[in-house]
């Protein structure tokens, strides 16, 4: 994942609380019982004031109103050996307070440091162990349904932070773009920071060029695709002026024209033959893939994007 404040991750949690007992069951295979709701509780875990123990997020199952299990969301972005001693008191304090089971989910982007948060906590009851669940960036489902996105933005959204920089970061922004477009301005303006931040610069040109088919109206997203094109143009006269050759800007500017259409035609699932992406890598005249590109984001054939007959 790129890097991200704590504060990021508690929000998307705190914005769908059924989303880390979704992740405990999909993602790691914990099983839960059937709940009707699932509702934030305090963070504060002790009568102490100030308080010495306060989790991230908490969240309380309940089933037709009643309590049936309790979930700690941890988001932890750096080793801290006091979370040793305090997770296994969020889990018990939490059992006590709502009078059922608790479970704890660590959430941890670094690999190296996912390792050192799943480490057994040995209690020191005999038997009394606690082996803390840990999301880590590969067990984030990979979302490209846009149904899936529509009915889980904030999952949407952490499949991005999680997964944005592969190759199958524009196919998940193109899946989480309609939804976050449904959403409130001020959510969907932190959503649509969070996906374009965390995409790859193919991905996002891809995103840009989607945004114009899908008519994105909101002003926060044209201001995005404004300053990306802005920033792109003047990357391209720096480099210009640095290479003191107009040939090499063009040459630049058609690779990555061509480089963007291919990854909206894939993007959108359009299949190109052999002898169309040839065409395409081969295509000299940056106007004309640009304009392509555009087409791509509406287009359901080819064929109509490269003006021949169906």
């Amino acid at each position: 994942m790129p890097s991200m404040t704590h504060e990021v991750f508690v929000d998307l949690f705190k914005n769908r609380p059924a989303l880390a007992a979704e992740l405990l069951v999909e993602a790691l295979g914990i099983s839960l019982p059937p709940y009707t709701e699932a509702r934030l509780a305090s963070i504060d875990l002790t009568e102490i004031q100030p308080a010495e123990y306060r989790a991230d997020v908490v969240v309380v199952l309940l089933d037709r109103g009643v309590p049936v299990r309790v979930i700690i969301v941890e988001v932890q972005l750096a080793v801290d050996p006091r979370k040793r001693l305090s997770w296994p008191a969020y889990v018990t304090v939490s059992r006590a307070i709502h009078g059922c089971p608790a479970d704890l989910l660590v959430v941890a982007p670094d690999p190296s440091l996912a390792g050192w948060c799943a480490e057994p906590i040995e209690i020191g009851v005999p038997g009394f162990v606690l082996r803390p669940p840990v999301l880590g960036r590969t067990d984030v489902p990979v979302v490209t349904d846009p149904g899936e996105a529509a009915r889980r933005p904030e999952l949407g959204v952490l499949s991005a932070l999680a997964h944005g920089e592969t190759v199958e970061g524009a196919t998940i922004a193109a899946a989480v773009l309609p939804a976050i477009r449904g959403l409130d301005d001020d959510r969907a303006r932190f959503y649509y920071d969070l996906v374009y931040n965390s995409l790859n610069e193919a991905a996002r040109r891809a995103l840009e060029a989607m945004m114009k088919g899908y008519e994105y109206q909101s002003d926060f997203a044209k201001k995005y695709v404004a300053q990306g094109r802005s920033e792109g143009q003047a990357e391209g006269r720096t480099q210009g002026r640095t290479e003191g050759r107009t040939e090499g800007r063009t040459e630049g500017r058609t690779e990555e024209a061509a480089r963007n259409l291919l990854t909206v035609l894939r993007v959108r699932g359009i299949a190109v033959p052999d002898t169309v992406r040839e065409r395409i890598l081969a295509q000299k005249d940056p106007e004309l893939l640009e304009r392509w590109l555009e087409k791509a984001a509406v287009a359901s054939s080819v064929a109509a994007i490269l003006d021949e007959p169906n």
